[in-house]
């Protein structure tokens, strides 16, 4: 019997949009004030951001806070 493998859901472009603004994790960690594990959990989508901090993301990446978000339509 075959297992079904469980596919990760996908919530955030954060590390596309570190990458395509040419930053890294700790550049956006010392940004924030935060520790870089918490940045690269975001990353991997293994926890999120609040809200809140997603602002903050968008401010200091100079982007809208809708580019760091996978959209839920089609």
């Amino acid at each position: 019997m075959a297992k079904k493998v469980l596919e990760k859901k996908v919530f955030n472009r954060i590390k596309a949009v570190i990458a395509e603004k040419g930053r890294t994790n700790n550049w956006l960690a010392e940004e924030l004030g935060m520790n870089p594990t918490t940045i690269s959990k975001w990353c991997r989508n293994q926890m999120q951001p609040t809200v809140e901090t997603l602002f903050n993301i968008a401010e200091a990446l100079e982007v809208d806070v809708r580019e760091l978000l996978v959209s839920t339509r089609k």
